[in-house]
């Protein structure tokens, strides 16, 4: 196959410039940045570890995320924990489900951006 990865990740906004500038302040996610360990930034790309990553349809009925919206962002992360409490600091309310960890999965926690995107937070388990 020659398709290697995900090349971008690209979606509407109300601001797109004050959303850009959330995912960079709260979870170092879009241009400019680069995961630990990555080298250094460019102005357009946000360098990432590798890892899995889940390509998944839901059926349109899913209860999943809200149904008013087309997708959910999932963002595998390390110290779940202590990310949650700068998130909870900064007063960006955050949802965990006891039934959505597992010890064959992870944890998982969710919130939303400020124009009500889903973000599911996932930490995947110990190797």
């Amino acid at each position: 196959m020659p398709v290697l990865g995900v090349g971008g990740i690209f979606f509407r906004a109300q601001d797109p410039d004050a959303l850009g500038a959330w995912y960079r302040e709260h979870l170092g996610v879009g241009a400019g940045q680069a995961a630990e360990g990555t080298g250094p930034a460019d102005e357009w790309s946000w360098l990432v570890q590798g890892g899995p990553l889940v390509f998944a349809p839901f059926e349109t009925g899913t209860d999943y995320w809200a149904a008013d919206k087309q997708f959910m962002l999932n963002l595998r992360v390390r110290d779940l924990a202590g990310l949650l409490d700068q998130l909870k600091a900064s007063g960006i309310e955050v949802i965990t489900k006891p039934e959505w960890d597992t010890p064959e999965t992870g944890r998982f926690a969710r919130i939303h951006d400020p124009e009500g995107n889903p973000i599911e937070l996932w930490e995947p388990p110990a190797e």
